[in-house]
């Protein structure tokens, strides 16, 4: 704690603001009052949105600058705790930067405090899983673990309790890696496809702060890729430290995690090092369908090698049954099944679901826009839905690139656009007779209509619950 004591002992004198009082910074701006620092909370939403919240704040001796021109003064502190949903490159910050304000974030300062090692992990999907299984391997295998970051749990008060024999796992968003200067110990990077891009406006931007997850690291740290993404197979030539890739296409026997035999029972996944080549999971104990999800164990176990033994890996891969709103069985209703997909926010975790199961599927998709093209798409559910249920602001976008898609005049596909979520279920239970699967895999972020997925992932539940 004398780390971080000594950094808010160097903000005396000076004025901080903290963009946000969202999850990740409430934390931070209690800390920073109970300092005795003089803080300013900047947030663009309404008084009477936030009252309660406020008048918190405010009572432990928190200025407050709220609603649209939250950020009209943004210049004038000495120091500026961003909000991870806020970009560095939006023009107010650029100029407080440019006029001398040190700019940084609740994740810099942990980093900067943390005294123990740290497992991060980033990309463009499997993040929450892959966070999740190493957690459940370092638990498993008796190791202390604070778990957190964009999975949705900050870190930073946790700091004073942690000693150096502890493992934090922590999810990393791109929004968060932005502006990152250090590198977690062992990074994982999942795989790459285009996400975010009304927020990083070009693959570019997006590309360059997820590379923070390994850019940073000495030559002792350990930096884990997808060697089936062609993008993530190219930046593994940046890492300073060991590369460790994981495939499930190709047999990585020299070095890395693969998929092998498993004789007389299939596949089973696979490790090779320095120390010889050896069978850590049989595929039959994973308990999550989907070949994404054999990859999210591939990059876990590439992590771990080395600090959990592979009796644990086993054990927690056969009580394992996922994480919520993950391809999450709701409930099976006169013999149709109703998952929970509310996580798929772009196109590849959608596709990445749809080819999770072996038969055509009735889909609910649709959502916020976040730029990113839906053509790719098109052309798997014209493969594998037999009825697509659209909603939300992309419903139009997401119906051109389908009907736009090869092979969709003859495919029989049936295409219905609904007001809401709630009319959404009901034509899909409509639809649906004994033997289907009924899946909730948007393609898209939910904020035209839910304050994040996982608000539009219950509300799905309890809908289908409802039926």
């Amino acid at each position: 704690m004398s780390t971080i004591s000594g950094y808010f002992e160097s903000l005396r004198g000076k004025s901080v603001a903290v963009i946000g009082m969202g999850v990740s910074n409430t934390p931070l701006i209690r800390m920073l009052l109970r300092a005795e620092l003089k803080v300013t909370v900047c947030d663009k939403s309404s008084r009477e949105r936030v009252e309660e919240q406020a008048a918190e704040l405010e009572s432990l001796g928190a200025r407050l600058e709220l609603g649209p021109d939250y950020l009209a003064k943004i210049h004038k502190f000495d120091v500026i705790f961003r909000t991870p949903g806020l970009s560095p490159n939006t023009s107010e910050l650029q100029k407080a930067v440019e006029r001398g304000s040190v700019l940084t974030s609740e994740m810099e300062l942990f980093f900067q405090s943390c005294p123990c090692k740290i497992i991060g992990v980033t990309g463009s999907d499997g993040k929450t899983t892959t966070t999740t299984l190493i957690s459940e391997f370092l638990k498993e295998a008796g190791h202390n673990v604070y778990l957190g970051g964009n999975i949705g749990r900050p870190l930073l008060p946790d700091v004073a309790g942690m000693v150096p024999e502890d493992i934090v796992v922590v999810e990393l968003s791109s929004f968060q890696l932005m502006t990152m200067d250090r590198s977690p110990d062992i990074a994982v990077f999942t795989n790459l496809s285009p996400n975010h891009l009304d927020y990083h406006h070009t693959m570019e931007e997006y590309t360059a702060a997820k590379l923070n997850i390994f850019l940073h690291q000495s030559r002792t740290g350990r930096a884990v890729f997808n060697y089936d993404n062609d993008i993530t197979r190219e930046l593994s030539q940046q890492a300073k430290g060991e590369v460790v890739c994981f495939s499930r296409q190709i047999s990585l026997e020299e070095k890395g995690v693969y998929l092998g035999p498993n004789y007389p029972n299939g596949q089973a996944i696979w490790l090779s090092n320095q120390q010889g080549r050896r069978l850590v999971l049989p595929l039959t104990d994973i308990q999550i369908p989907g070949v994404h999800n054999i990859e999210n164990y591939m990059a876990a176990i590439a992590a771990v090698d080395g600090i959990v033994p592979d009796k644990c890996v086993q054990a927690v891969a056969q009580r394992f049954t996922g994480v919520e709103h993950r391809i999450e069985l709701v409930r099976e209703l006169d013999g149709v099944r109703y998952y929970n997909d509310s996580i798929g926010t772009s196109p590849t975790r959608t596709m990445a679901c749809l080819d999770s199961f072996d038969q055509k599927l009735i889909l609910i998709a649709g959502g916020y826009d976040k730029g990113v093209p839906f053509t790719r798409l098109g052309a798997e559910v014209v493969a594998k839905v037999k009825v697509l249920i659209l909603t939300g602001d992309t419903a139009p976008t997401i119906r051109d690139a389908v009907e736009s898609a090869e092979g969709y005049a003859d495919s029989g596909l049936k295409l219905i656009e609904t007001q809401d979520l709630a009319a959404a279920v009901a034509a899909a239970q409509a639809e649906a007779v004994s033997g289907d699967v009924v899946v909730l895999s948007p393609a898209c972020a939910a904020f035209d209509r839910f304050k994040n997925f996982m608000e539009r992932g219950r509300a799905f539940k309890q809908l289908v619950n409802d039926l």
